[in-house]
């Protein structure tokens, strides 16, 4: 029913916890940039990753705390430093959720096309003639 689909509508809108997270983590072009120098190597650190990037270590530091808040790298101990890794697996919950939402518009817009076409039809095609 229209009830039940309003209410599904609203769980994902107040549900969609991680996938929110990663994508305010996305939104930053220097997290973005972190993302892409560990998609290229084992691990890093702070210090190794403060030095491919315009920023001071303390903000590194910050991007990192969101990056893993958001499930996005995994911390490990490593004597005395923490080395830093990426986990693809929320972007693979995004990428999901996106094809779910590309779907939906996918299926929306085919309906407005439907719905524009059978108009146009209807009004190219000749009505009934009056006669005088």
């Amino acid at each position: 029913s229209v009830g039940d689909r309003a209410r599904a509508q609203r769980a994902r809108i107040v549900g969609g916890g991680g996938v929110d997270r990663v994508f305010d983590a996305l939104a930053d072009p220097t997290r973005r940039f972190v993302l892409e120098v560990l998609a290229g190597r084992e691990s890093a650190s702070q210090s190794e990753l403060a030095a491919q990037v315009p920023v001071t270590r303390q903000a590194v530091a910050k991007h990192l705390s969101t990056l893993h808040a958001a499930g996005l790298v995994r911390s490990e101990r490593r004597g005395r430093e923490t080395r830093y890794a990426l986990d693809t697996a929320p972007l693979d919950e995004a990428a999901a959720w996106l094809e779910r939402v590309g779907a939906e518009w996918d299926t929306r817009l085919a309906a407005l096309a439907r719905h524009v076409e059978a108009r146009g039809a209807a009004q190219a095609s000749p009505g009934p003639r009056r006669s005088s």
